[in-house]
């Protein structure tokens, strides 16, 4: 679905305050609060707008570190059984499945370098991973939240 420059200044609206009312999006848009109700409506029912989520600080709750993973699976081993792997670790955030060397590829939050250990530790543990190769993150140079990667949707 291509939207117009006017739905895609609603979803800008929304992206920045997802609790935006109809009338406060509309005042920015240049809209009446039900027409953009409308346009939401619609934007919601096309699967443009998947849902709307509170956004959460790691570090406010106390994980303050980050890493991307790399999984190296035996054999011919499934995403759905990499999914249902990682899925047991409230640590990971996302995990994907990659082209290169690695099999998958699993982001993860944890309290301090313990924690990570240990998270890594259960991980490697996990039947089908042969190895990990972790990088820690040092700083965060972009983040565009609300935008679910085209492999989510």
């Amino acid at each position: 679905m291509r939207l117009d420059p006017l739905d895609e200044r609603i979803v800008a609206c929304l992206l920045d305050d997802g609790r935006a009312s109809f009338a406060e999006i509309g005042a920015k848009v240049g809209l009446s609060a039900p027409a953009v109700k409308r346009r939401v409506d619609k934007l919601r029912q096309n699967g443009a707008i998947t849902g709307f989520t509170a956004k959460v600080d790691p570090r406010a709750l106390g994980w303050t570190t980050e890493a991307y993973v790399e999984l190296y699976c035996q054999g011919k081993t499934s995403p759905t059984t990499i999914k249902a792997g990682v899925a047991k670790f409230p640590e990971v955030v996302t995990a994907y499945t990659v082209t290169g060397d690695a099999d998958a590829i699993v982001h993860l939050l944890a309290a301090d370098m313990k924690h990570f250990e240990s998270v890594l530790e259960r991980i490697g543990a996990e039947p089908y991973v042969i190895r990990t190769k972790s990088v820690l993150v040092l700083s965060q140079l972009l983040d565009r939240p609300g935008y679910a990667s085209p492999a989510e949707s």
